[in-house]
């Protein structure tokens, strides 16, 4: 499944594409959306907001396009008409004179009024996006304590859209890592140093996969062994898909185990419990 920084750069890609210029043709796949085909012909994209893994195509006859990318979901930008070759089903496609927006295998779409939008289901509860949002570290501890997330494994609410918008699987194995946290603990059983550490992890590997393109490694340290031959899946994470493997900082062999149904990958000296 994409993460909040895979849908930002797609994000990015489609604001690009059509800020400020015309739709001149749309297509939804699903029938109960064709009426509104008509209706966003002619008008312009004014911006392109995310919450999470959540995209908001805004124009600017005060209707907004909502889509969640779920497991399959995929963007692409191509010049105006021009399908890729693939066995994804089209969902949506959004076209100006020069090139085309195509959204692939994607379920979750809808068409609101500006106004409706922050009363969505997903839009009213989900936390908040780092990458679109003003949030200060101390301003995530304090969400840390607070009764609703406090007494919740970290293994648990990093997967939670509630707590911080657009963290998925590998971000959630890393944001521990770099924080020193077991996958076992809780907010209430972590120090203020590691709250802290968690804080600044969220905060800085969230915007670092977003510039890299994933990578949440240290820039150093993945240039250097991208530079030695090792594959990207190798050098691109501290930890996560990494089982088996040693520690980038103490050697130890990487462990994997399941928490919410997905696979976490751990340190167990450099996460252990103190």
């Amino acid at each position: 499944m994409p993460e909040g920084p895979e849908i930002r750069r797609a994000a990015d890609n489609v604001e690009r594409a059509f800020n400020n210029k015309t739709v001149e043709d749309v297509y939804f796949a699903f029938p109960h959306l064709e009426d509104y085909e008509e209706l966003l012909q002619g008008s312009n994209v004014t911006r392109v907001d995310t919450k999470g893994k959540a995209m908001l195509i805004r124009f600017d006859n005060g209707y907004t396009i909502y889509s969640h990318n779920q497991l399959y979901g995929k963007w692409y930008i191509r010049n105006a008409y021009n399908y890729p070759k693939t066995n994804r089903q089209l969902r949506l496609a959004l076209h100006n004179e020069k090139k085309s927006a195509l959204l692939y295998s994607a379920s979750d779409i809808e068409v609101l009024r500006d106004e409706e939008v922050p009363s969505h289901p997903f839009i009213s509860k989900v936390g908040p996006d780092l990458l679109s949002e003003e949030v200060s570290v101390d301003e995530l501890v304090v969400r840390m304590k607070d009764k609703r997330f406090r007494n919740r494994k970290w293994s648990i609410l990093l997967l939670d859209q509630g707590f911080v918008a657009g963290i998925g699987n590998y971000l959630r194995s890393e944001i521990m890592f770099v924080a020193g946290i077991h996958p076992s603990q809780r907010p209430v059983d972590c120090t203020e140093d590691q709250l802290n550490k968690a804080a600044h992890g969220i905060m800085d590997l969230i915007k670092q996969s977003y510039e890299t393109g994933g990578i949440t490694n240290d820039p150093v340290l993945a240039q250097k062994l991208k530079a030695k031959g090792v594959k990207r899946s190798r050098y691109r994470h501290w930890v996560f898909n990494r089982e088996g493997e040693s520690c980038f900082i103490c050697g130890s062999e990487i462990e994997k185990t399941v928490a919410a149904s997905r696979r976490l990958y751990h340190c167990p000296v450099c996460q252990g419990i103190v």
